[in-house]
């Protein structure tokens, strides 16, 4: 018998000073079997990035919501779709191949890759000039302490807060908060 997704509900408090984006987003997260507390975290996370291109991109009128993610690969794990059904921005989380990138970058107006792993450097050095041609994807490194930090705030039931300015995330609970500055690799 296959196992079932795990369901996390999560209650974001956007506050993006960098482009005065501030509103509420009521989620819902399946983490997949295979899928760590780490890597469902850094996608949270780089839904709270982009919250505010439902509003810079979108005029308000779209919708931001994760994917399918692992259970289907042919989807993003966060996407940003205007009211016509356009994908505007596909996020993928982890270190996806090139195929898949070129792929999503032929979908969507704009892509992010998240990558966080120990080895992401390793997988960078890989495909790095596989993706010069690549004009609308944007390629962000996670530092691994930070995003280890964040897989301790999931839980079954979260209230959190995430406040975006000078490009850095800080994401926290009502304990314990994460720093989160991601490095532009491309």
């Amino acid at each position: 018998m296959a196992l079932k997704s795990t369901v996390f509900k999560a209650q974001l408090a956007v506050a993006d000073i960098d482009h005065a984006y501030y509103a509420d987003h009521a989620l819902t997260l399946a983490r997949h079997p295979s899928e760590t507390d780490e890597r469902m975290m850094v996608r949270l996370a780089a839904l709270a990035f982009h919250a505010h291109e439902l509003q810079t991109v979108c005029g308000g009128d779209g919708t931001l919501a994760f994917g399918k993610g692992l259970s289907d690969p042919d989807e993003p794990d966060v996407w940003l779709r205007d009211f016509t059904g356009l994908t505007r921005r596909w996020i993928e989380v982890g270190q996806p191949d090139e195929v898949a990138m070129a792929k999503a970058c032929r979908q969507a107006d704009q892509v992010a890759v998240y990558c966080f792993h120990h080895a992401a450097e390793v997988w960078w050095r890989g495909v790095e000039t596989k993706l010069t041609r690549l004009s609308n994807l944007q390629v962000w490194r996670v530092p691994a302490e930070a995003s280890q930090q964040l897989a301790a705030l999931a839980q079954r039931s979260m209230q959190l807060q995430a406040t975006v300015q000078e490009g850095a995330l800080m994401l926290g609970d009502q304990v314990r908060h994460v720093d989160v500055e991601p490095l532009r690799w491309k």
